[in-house]
């Protein structure tokens, strides 16, 4: 899906350790985004701070269920006679309440497990074959002015070069990639972590780098829904170079 391929390595084609890793973290993203979204149906509303539930000030509401703005609240009962005190409240149960996530929490937890893991081992093997060296990390002639305005330009007409069957990336995609592999998919796991009391008890500092729960909750979102955009532009770029091709070529078709 490059739109201007690098004169490096035209023969390389990619490694069967690159295909697996790159399929077995696309189905574990893929679970983890519709179980995440079942997940945040249940309570669709995100905080910042360490804590957060329907009685307190909500930094972003979604209208994604019925559990946005539910109205069937008792009157709150401030715990102290004093301002901004918080309060407690029931419900007279006259809204019917979406409630059933046990089992997107199981799928997303294992699905993450398989993503953290997999993605361990694709690291490890870039960094020991010079697989991020010679593909991933541009080089700095690549990174001129003129080189990046070519490559924008050449993306904003569709220019789409045909797929080479290996890793000759153009200079926007490498810098793509290397903002996925090293910048949001491990803020998405880290936040994750924190997200897990068994593991901030065992790692509490998680919690004071990012100021509590419901903020490490909140940057997980905003780092899943930039994921999501990379996943839809991804597809959008391998359609446009050919489709077949590049999937033939990621997975056991021969390389040209």
């Amino acid at each position: 899906m490059s739109s201007q391929p690098s004169s490096i390595s035209k023969n390389e084609k990619h490694q069967p350790w690159v295909k697996t890793s790159h399929w077995i973290i696309t189905i574990s993203f893929l679970l983890l985004v519709f179980t995440g979204i079942e997940i945040l149906m249940v309570h669709p509303r995100l905080y910042w701070g360490e804590v957060g539930n329907e009685l307190t000030p909500a930094f972003l509401e979604l209208p994604i269920s019925r559990n946005h703005n539910r109205s069937d609240w008792e009157a709150e009962v401030p715990f102290f006679d004093t301002e901004n005190s918080p309060v407690s409240a029931g419900r007279n149960g006259e809204e019917e309440m979406f409630n059933e996530n046990g089992w997107g929490r199981s799928l997303h937890f294992l699905s993450a497990w398989f993503l953290v893991v997999t993605g361990l081992v694709y690291v490890i093997l870039g960094l020991l074959t010079g697989h991020f060296q010679k593909h991933i990390w541009p080089r700095l002639r690549e990174l001129s002015p003129v080189q990046l305005f070519r490559d924008i330009r050449e993306h904003i007409k569709m220019k789409i070069a045909p797929p080479t069957g290996g890793p000759q990336y153009g200079v926007l995609q490498k810098i793509a990639y290397m903002s996925i592999i090293f910048i949001s998919l491990p803020m998405a796991i880290i936040t994750g972590f924190t997200m897990s009391p068994a593991i901030t008890a065992a790692f509490p500092f998680l919690l004071e780098i990012f100021g509590g729960y419901q903020t490490a909750r909140t940057i997980h979102f905003f780092t899943s829904i930039g994921l999501e955009i990379f996943l839809v532009m991804h597809i959008a770029m391998i359609i446009l170079s050919g489709f077949k091709q590049q999937v033939r070529y990621m997975t056991i078709g021969k390389q040209p």
